[in-house]
């Protein structure tokens, strides 16, 4: 019998119970594809009629044989076609109440949009304009380009922005698709020719998937048909490409960015497999108990104990051919040192000694939890069916890190500690 308001005991606190004892489902998600084959993942949910599409281009620098060619690419998407100005474009979605956005990622770059779903069939045609018709007029490319080389000047002066876009370059190889950063030169380099033949090849004959989520119209399907069913779409192969590593050869770096600074940036990776891996959704676990949560054995350490920042935290990046595992802080300049040598201190504590119940317990109650709080919501859902996807998985891969994170023990946890948190194995940069 259904227990009422009014039968309720407000004397009595709620049972607690861990998040591990939850048992955790991915909202399956429908899929078809359009009439020229371009695929349609869909969450339909929520009760705001509100509603997201994106569309996922495998157009990212892994495709461009010249820096910076791909993000201004994908970045003048929307700033013009040959009817209608970039002022035109904004004003048009800001009318009905939507935010069109763009990125660009390593191997993918993204048009996103977010509206009210009464909307829709006022937006998708001018979406569909900037993907068959964007122009990039040279007066928008110059106004990004000074843009650009005003931000890089900028941020140049910070040692965190200095850290991280060398670290990846020692990691990968300063010509490797994951270590490549911007120069001033590159922006001067950019030509409108470029940007017209990128486009062409990786947007308006390139390959994409659409992921759509909320509470979505019942002819959300002929609408995506009507507007881009009918473009020249997932007709060619997509270009192989290779890019080995060239990583550095020299693994300590200590460089000065201010002199007058007191706060320095610290880097710490190594290369590290892919989600394929067996490994890898347990050493998700390893990674939140190391640095991956404010209660890490890094946090408690170096900020908690020591005092030496503000905070520190380690992750493993999202990349679809190779990965890296980081470790990334900022801390008094003075005790920058220290810093490393308690992060190698907490490795080899992992190695040496196996991890206690209790606390493996808050790692997998952190981690379940996190999950929780990923399955709240379409947009949210399709965001995990997306990271799936995207890295060639199955749902099978979801229930497999819910297995790892509930059931990894403390000697399998040591075990990968001594596999992978070797300090030889990492890269160190400082950048005061």
């Amino acid at each position: 019998m259904q227990t009422t308001t009014a039968e309720l005991n407000r004397s009595l606190a709620p049972e607690i119970k861990d998040a591990t004892e939850f048992d955790l489902h991915l909202k399956g998600c429908d899929r078809y594809t359009l009439d020229n084959g371009v695929e349609v993942v869909a969450i339909n949910a929520g009760t705001q009629e509100v509603m997201s599409l994106e569309w996922v281009f495998y157009a990212g620098n892994w495709y461009e044989e010249q820096n910076l060619v791909a993000a201004t690419t994908n970045f003048l998407l929307k700033n013009g076609t040959s009817t209608k100005s970039a002022f035109d474009i904004n004003e048009h979605f800001e009318y009905y109440g939507a935010f069109l956005n763009r990125s660009c990622y390593n191997e993918t770059a993204t048009m996103s949009l977010h509206t009210p779903v009464r909307h829709l069939q006022a937006l998708l045609p001018v979406v569909s304009e900037l993907l068959t018709d964007a122009v990039f007029p040279a007066s928008e490319l110059q106004i990004y380009r000074q843009n650009a080389k005003q931000r890089l000047a900028v941020n140049l002066k910070k040692c965190d922005f200095v850290a991280s876009r060398l670290i990846d370059a020692y990691v990968f190889g300063e010509h490797h698709p994951y270590g490549t950063f911007s120069r001033f030169e590159d922006y001067d380099a950019l030509q409108e020719e470029q940007l017209r033949a990128y486009y062409d090849r990786f947007y308006r004959n390139g390959r994409c998937i659409i992921f759509a989520a909320g509470l979505l119209p019942q002819d959300l399907p002929q609408l995506l048909n009507q507007a881009f069913g009918q473009l020249p779409l997932n007709r060619l192969p997509l270009p192989t490409v290779e890019h080995p590593f060239t990583p550095a050869t020299e693994k300590k770096y200590r460089l000065e960015n201010d002199p007058n600074g007191v706060q320095g940036a610290i880097r710490m990776a190594r290369p590290f497999p892919t989600r394929h891996h067996p490994d890898f959704t347990k050493v998700q676990v390893l990674n939140a108990l190391f640095g991956g949560f404010f209660g890490s054995r890094l946090m408690s350490n170096i900020r908690e104990d020591k005092g030496y920042t503000y905070g520190i935290h380690s992750y493993i990046q999202n990349h679809l051919h190779d990965s890296a595992w980081m470790i990334s802080t900022e801390a008094g300049r003075d005790v920058c040192e220290a810093t490393i040598q308690e992060v190698y201190y907490e490795m080899e504590h992992l190695r040496d000694e196996p991890v206690d119940a209790e606390e493996l317990q808050l790692v997998r109650n952190y981690l379940i939890g996190s999950i929780l709080g990923d399955l709240d919501g379409p947009f949210q859902v399709i965001a995990r069916w997306k990271n799936i996807l995207l890295n060639g998985l199955d749902v099978s891969y979801f229930h497999r890190s819910v297995h790892d994170i509930k059931n990894t023990s403390a000697e399998e946890l040591q075990a990968l500690a001594n596999k992978y948190l070797q300090p030889d194995a990492f890269y160190e940069l400082v950048v005061v």
